[in-house]
């Protein structure tokens, strides 16, 4: 069983900058796919940015040059240090640790851009 904890404050104006962090617990931290997902009113999750256990790393179109994703395996941590924020970043962000064929997700922390 693998728990994930999310913390990051959520509100920030269009144009600025937050970084999320999740912790994870488990001793096999550093053979985790890290996912960030988010999920906005009335739309579906999607994947936002994943880091994969060699460090490579995939983003969606629409945070690319924006977003960043890292790992401190040291830490049992993944950041998603989050620039140029947009109104539209504006959902439910949650992280995910998929190890052994199994995935785990976070509750989830809200971020909201204002214009």
């Amino acid at each position: 069983q693998v728990q994930l904890v999310e913390s990051g404050v959520g509100l920030v104006q269009a144009g600025g900058s937050l970084r999320l962090s999740c912790a994870a617990s488990g001793s096999a931290f550093s053979a985790y796919v890290l996912d960030w997902y988010r999920q906005a009113p009335g739309k579906q999750r999607v994947l936002v940015a994943r880091i994969a256990s060699d460090g490579s790393t995939y983003y969606a179109a629409s945070v690319k040059g924006r977003f960043n994703i890292s790992r401190e395996n040291g830490k049992n941590t993944v950041y998603l240090q989050m620039n140029s924020l947009k109104p539209e970043d504006t959902a439910v962000y949650s992280c995910a640790a998929t190890v052994a064929v199994r995935t785990y997700w976070g509750q989830g922390t809200q971020v909201t851009v204002s214009s």
